[in-house]
C-alpha cells in the first residue's frame, strides 16, 4: 500500500504529565508477558521509538517479548513504490537487534515483526515478502494490510485508505495465497462492519493464520454513537461467527482508540484499571468466550492507546479482567498465545 502516515488526530494525544496523575501498585508483577502489538515512530507531535518502548516496557510489569505492528513508517525514500516499506522492516530489525543485545534490559523488545507488503499486486507478492524476510534478520512473522473501510463520513479519518472489499478481491488473494507457504501470518484490521469479509478469508485459506487485531474494530461513534448495546450485539455475533474458524486468532485490546467511544483522554483524570476493567471487559470476555485463551493474547497497542491510559494501567486493567482464569489460563493469555501463534522464543 502507498505511504500514507496515520494523522495524529486519529487518536488522543499522549500527555506524559497527565498520565502520571494515576498512579497503581502492579498487580500480579512476576506474571510474564509477552506484548504482541505495538508501533514505533517518529511523527510530528508523536515520538515512539525505542526509548519510548523501553520506559513503557520496565514501567513494573514483567514485560518478557514484544512484537512491532507495521505503521507506515521509515519507509524508503525515493524506492519503487512496492520496495518503499523494506525500509520499515529494516528499522525495526535494527531495534530488535539493539535490544538483543542485552545493554537494555532483559526484554526482547521487537523479537517479531509485522510488515507491510502490499497485497493487491497478486502473485508478485512473493518475491517482495521474501525480501522482507531476508532484511529482517529471520524475524519477520508476518503482514498486515490496514482493511478498515466505512462510507460514513464521520468514519472517512479513521480509514486506512484500502477499497471497500479488499478482503474478498481476487488479486489480492492471490498475493494473500503466499503467506502461509513461507510460515507468515497475516494480522487483520478493520471494523466490526467488516468481520464477516474476514470470516469469508478464513474459511477460504484454512491453513493460513488470521489474527484479528483490536476485538474486531467495534465501533461506538459516527453511526454508532449513542447506541453501544446495539452495536455490541452486532459485533459480538461477528465475533462468535469468525470463531468459529480455528486458524483464526484475536488480540485482546486496542479499546482506548476513539473509534471505541469511550473518552477517558477528555476527563480531568486518567481511568484507573479498574474504571478500563469496567468499560472493556464486555469486550474482552466475549472475545476470550468466543476464541477460548488458546487463541486469544493481551495487547498493549502502544502509543496509539497510550492516549487515554498508561501502560502500568492498561496491564493492570487486562490482570483484573483475567482475575478469575486459572494460572494455565493465564499463562497463554499473556505470553504463551503470542509466542505461539507468532514463533517467538525467550
Amino acid at each position: 500500500m502507498p505511504q500514507t502516515q496515520i494523522p495524529i488526530s486519529r487518536h488522543a494525544p499522549v500527555r506524559p504529565d497527565w498520565l502520571a496523575k494515576r498512579q497503581e501498585e502492579i498487580i500480579e508483577p512476576d506474571l510474564p508477558i509477552v506484548d504482541p502489538h505495538h508501533h514505533l515512530w517518529d511523527r510530528e507531535g508523536s515520538r515512539y521509538l525505542f526509548e519510548e518502548l523501553l520506559g513503557d516496557v520496565k514501567s513494573g510489569h514483567a514485560i518478557r517479548a514484544t512484537l512491532f505492528e507495521e505503521c507506515r513508517e521509515m519507509y524508503r525514500s525515493g524506492a519503487p513504490q512496492e520496495l518503499r516499506s523494506l525500509g520499515e522492516t529494516e528499522f525495526v530489525n535494527g531495534v530488535a537487534a539493539m535490544s538483543a543485545s542485552g545493554k537494555y534490559g532483559p526484554a526482547l523488545c521487537c523479537a517479531g515483526i509485522i510488515g507491510n507488503v502490499d497485497l493487491r499486486m497478486g502473485a508478485r507478492a512473493r518475491d517482495i515478502l521474501e525480501k522482507h524476510i531476508a532484511v529482517s534478520g529471520g524475524r519477520l512473522r508476518g503482514i498486515r494490510n490496514g482493511s478498515t473501510w466505512h462510507a460514513d463520513e464521520r468514519l472517512k479519518i479513521y480509514c486506512s485508505g484500502a477499497p471497500e472489499g479488499m478482503l474478498l478481491d481476487k488479486t489480492w488473494r492471490e498475493g494473500f495465497a503466499a503467506l502461509a507457504p513461507l510460515g507468515l501470518v497475516f494480522d487483520a484490521w478493520l471494523f466490526q462492519t467488516q468481520i464477516a469479509e474476514l470470516a469469508d478469508l478464513a474459511r477460504a485459506f484454512p491453513e493460513t493464520r488470521i489474527v484479528l487485531n483490536h476485538v474486531g474494530g467495534p465501533l461506538g461513534i459516527g453511526p454508532y454513537a449513542g447506541r453501544r448495546e446495539e452495536g455490541f450485539a452486532e459485533w459480538k455475533a461477528l465475533i462468535q461467527e469468525l470463531a468459529a474458524f480455528p486458524n483464526t486468532f484475536v488480540k485482546l485490546g486496542g479499546l482506548a482508540m476513539k473509534i471505541s467511544g469511550f473518552t477517558f483522554h477528555e476527563n480531568e483524570m486518567p481511568p484507573s484499571s479498574r474504571d478500563l476493567e469496567t468499560a472493556w471487559r464486555p469486550y474482552i470476555e466475549t472475545s476470550i468466550e468466543a476464541f477460548g485463551p488458546r487463541r486469544g493474547m493481551f495487547e498493549s497497542n502502544f502509543p496509539v492507546d497510550k492516549g487515554m491510559c498508561s501502560y502500568p494501567i492498561l496491564w493492570n486493567a487486562f490482570k483484573r479482567i483475567a482475575a478469575g482464569a486459572s494460572a494455565e489460563e493465564k499463562r497463554l493469555l499473556f505470553p504463551n498465545t503470542a509466542l505461539s501463534v507468532y514463533r517467538l522464543s525467550l
